[in-house]
């Protein structure tokens, strides 16, 4: 009757090597090449895998012990500084990193695993606190900008308006209710404000369609403006008012 030997499940050639060096207690940069490689063909021997991508990579480091063992049996060879190089050295350097990042993912999962438990208190503040808004000083916002200059472009805009008016063909129909939406309004003015950054007042006024758009606005310019969303600026009394965005 064949005993079953159950073999641990390795994630590749070099976290078996580190397995069976400190298996055997023995130093990694004075690795014993000989007793290391039998050990490790006798596992490859005992394992039973169907991916040969997996079964590869133990073969070719089975491979490169065995190179390493031949090349241990032969005179050491000199390097440029005329010492012996170690046929063993570029495999230590390659355990010594695989260890080294072992070791930091390992550190990470704990790291994680303490994290989970880590509990945060649900922030409560005092009504008076959570509701308080910083004063708007409404000097510095306007700056040099007065009521009476914008009522005078708005008067200008609303006589342009007229202006566009046919006199023939307005006298025909019927005079409706103009409905507009206030929300729907402040949300395009909004995001004619985040487009063009800095804009012209009476363009923007110019591209409304009729008189009750214009007021309203007018009126949408003027609460952007004192809740501090946008700033009006005028280089002079006659130059026209540029819009600064600040959302």
């Amino acid at each position: 009757m064949a005993i079953s030997v159950k073999l641990e499940v390795f994630e590749g050639p070099l976290d078996l090597l580190l397995h069976l060096i400190d298996k055997n207690k023995v130093d990694i940069y004075d690795i014993p090449i000989v007793e290391i490689t039998a050990q490790y063909l006798d596992y490859i021997k005992q394992m039973e895998t169907s991916d040969m991508n997996v079964m590869s990579e133990f073969l070719v480091m089975a491979a490169t012990l065995i190179d390493i063992k031949c090349r241990m049996l032969l005179p050491r060879e000199v390097d440029e500084e005329g010492e012996e190089e170690d046929p063993r050295q570029e495999l230590v350097q390659k355990l010594l990193e695989y260890k080294m990042y072992k070791f930091m993912s390992l550190e990470l999962k704990d790291r994680q695993v303490d994290a989970a438990r880590n509990l945060y208190r649900e922030q409560k503040l005092p009504p008076e606190v959570a509701m308080y808004r910083p004063p708007v000083d409404y000097e510095q916002l306007i700056g040099d900008m007065t009521l009476s200059r914008l009522h005078n472009i708005f008067k200008s805009i609303l006589r342009r308006q007229e202006d566009k008016i046919d006199p023939i063909r307005s006298q025909y129909g019927n005079i409706e209710k103009e409905e507009i939406d206030m929300d729907a309004k402040m949300l395009y003015v909004e995001a004619y404000a985040r487009e063009h950054k800095n804009f012209s007042f009476r363009k923007l006024l110019e591209n409304q369609a009729g008189r009750m758009e214009i007021i309203v606005t007018f009126l949408i310019i003027l609460e952007m403006m004192k809740t501090g969303k946008i700033v009006i600026s005028q280089e002079s009394i006659y130059d026209d008012i540029m819009i600064t965005s600040l959302l």
